[in-house]
């Protein structure tokens, strides 16, 4: 009987410690998962510092850039109407000449014979002028006489012309494709493809050809003021204007050809030079923000900036236009004047995070 009194006393303290050993686990599970929630919810309420700057609203020119190549604003390859003996050429590659001066002289043979001729007709021209006065000579054959003389005139004007070729313009020789004494034939020379003694460029002033879109064509104007740059001079601007607009619109790429002119008195700039001409179109309004507030999304090209609203930082995508220094033109119907874009802290946030902005 003691032996069974025993047994129960035992049984029953097992059972007790079975209960205290259970009770605890509960315990330390439920202390466990309220741990876990509480850690949980602190990182989502994790704050984050960043700074923001005003979206503002700014007026910027809008401006279309072309690349195009420069050309002499005149030139020109100089030849003779007609085959001959060249007698002299006056110039080398390279030389400056000025308006008026002899470039060129061919054979004068058919010229000292035409003079000749001239002469001749004009000696008889004064006699018959002297008996039509009178009436001693018909008037159809003074009228003869002076016809003879005025196409004696204008062939000895056309040979003096095409004997001794003169520069139209101040230039610069930019080709020299026969000597002295050869014989010109009228053929094309191979560097220019066409017929000439010499070539002569004005390069005080150049100009170039830019295809401009169509959609452009009513924002265009003789006169409006052109930016131009070349690679071999970073960081120098050349100015230049509208010299004349083609009325016609190429049907094959949308695009109509305007003139732009620029000064060259310090000969900087050459025929031939790549350059990129910038046409300011027009002001508008624009959405301006620091580039830096742009972020870029990994393995695309999408781009996205982060807004403050309410303590929380909110992602918007963007489409990005022209820069302006360290400014940059953003696009997106999400954003307004007077929103406050993150410039700084913004890689480290996520669409709905909680912000704190730092003070200046």
């Amino acid at each position: 009987m003691e032996n069974c009194n025993l047994n129960t006393i035992t049984m029953n303290k097992i059972f007790k410690s079975s209960l205290l050993v259970l009770a605890l686990a509960a315990f330390a599970c439920s202390s466990g998962t309220k741990g876990d929630k509480s850690s949980a919810s602190s990182e989502t309420e994790k704050v984050e510092m960043v700074r923001v700057a005003e979206l503002q609203i700014r007026e910027v020119a809008r401006s279309v850039e072309y690349a195009t190549t420069l050309q002499a604003f005149e030139e020109l390859h100089m030849a003779p109407a007609a085959p001959g003996r060249i007698e002299a050429i006056n110039v080398e590659v390279g030389s400056r000449v000025s308006k008026g001066d002899l470039i060129v002289q061919m054979d004068r043979t058919q010229l000292h014979q035409a003079e000749v001729q001239l002469r001749t007709l004009e000696l008889d021209f004064k006699r018959f002028d002297t008996l039509k006065k009178v009436g001693s000579i018909p008037l159809q054959q003074y009228d003869q006489l002076k016809t003879q003389l005025e196409v004696a005139r204008s062939n000895v004007a056309f040979l003096q012309e095409n004997t001794r070729l003169r520069a139209p313009f101040s230039g610069v020789i930019s080709g020299k494709y026969f000597e002295a004494g050869e014989m010109y034939s009228g053929a094309p020379v191979a560097p220019v493809g066409k017929a000439a003694i010499v070539s002569l460029v004005q390069i005080d002033r150049l100009k170039t050809l830019v295809p401009v879109s169509e959609k452009y064509f009513p924002l265009i104007r003789k006169g409006m003021d052109v930016s131009l740059v070349v690679d071999i001079y970073p960081g120098e601007t050349f100015k230049g204007k509208v010299f004349n607009i083609y009325p016609t619109i190429d049907p094959a790429n949308r695009t109509f050809n305007i003139e732009v002119v620029t000064d060259n008195p310090g000969g900087k700039l050459r025929p031939g030079m790549f350059s990129r001409v910038t046409l300011d179109l027009d002001r508008e309004e624009a959405l301006l923000i620091p580039a830096i507030a742009v972020l870029k999304m990994q393995g695309s090209n999408d781009r996205y900036l982060f807004i403050e609203r309410d303590n929380t930082a909110k992602r918007i995508p963007v489409v990005i236009g022209k820069r302006y220094n360290d400014l940059v033109e953003v696009e997106s119907p999400d954003l307004k004047k007077g929103d406050f874009v993150v410039v700084s802290g913004q890689a480290r946030l996520l669409d709905g995070m909680k912000v704190q902005i730092e003070s200046k």
